[in-house]
């Protein structure tokens, strides 16, 4: 049963969140825009339609993956958005305002050993694969924001 135990507890451990931050060249209200807003968050990542009001259910459109349901659980405006993304995952945008440009900061938290998808792929396998995503992701935020 001890043996048992400790395996299960093993399962259960939390994967690290992925996090990725880049120094934008726009002021923070540009930024915010980019990531608080149906438009913007289309024009970097996926199609959807969010607004950003906590409790507001939204989906983005994973293409191959179908539509995909999120709750926005956090607005600060223009310092930081959270939603939850699926199942399992939280994907929060944080700004903090750097003279005249801004910082952003994505976290795609809710990683676990013991978790698969909801299209069955375990956490292990996929994280990296997501990882490496948002770093191309947040290059194309930051170009979107400056143009």
């Amino acid at each position: 049963m001890n043996d048992m135990d400790n395996h299960m507890e093993h399962k259960d451990q939390t994967l690290p969140d992925i996090s990725h931050s880049i120094l934008v060249n726009a002021p923070i209200h540009k930024v915010w825009s980019a990531v608080s807003t149906a438009e913007g968050l289309s024009a970097w990542f996926m199609p959807n339609d969010l607004e950003a009001v906590v409790g507001h259910e939204f989906h983005l459109n994973a293409g191959p993956f179908g539509q995909s349901p999120c709750k926005v659980t956090e607005v600060v405006a223009p310092k930081r958005l959270s939603f939850n993304w699926g199942k399992d995952w939280t994907l929060t945008f944080e700004l903090v305002e750097r003279e005249g440009q801004t910082e952003v900061t994505v976290i795609h938290s809710g990683w676990s050993a013991a978790q698969v998808t909801e299209f069955g792929q375990p956490h292990t396998a996929i994280r990296g694969n997501m990882d490496s995503g948002w770093s191309g992701l947040v290059l194309k935020l930051k170009a979107y924001s400056e143009e």
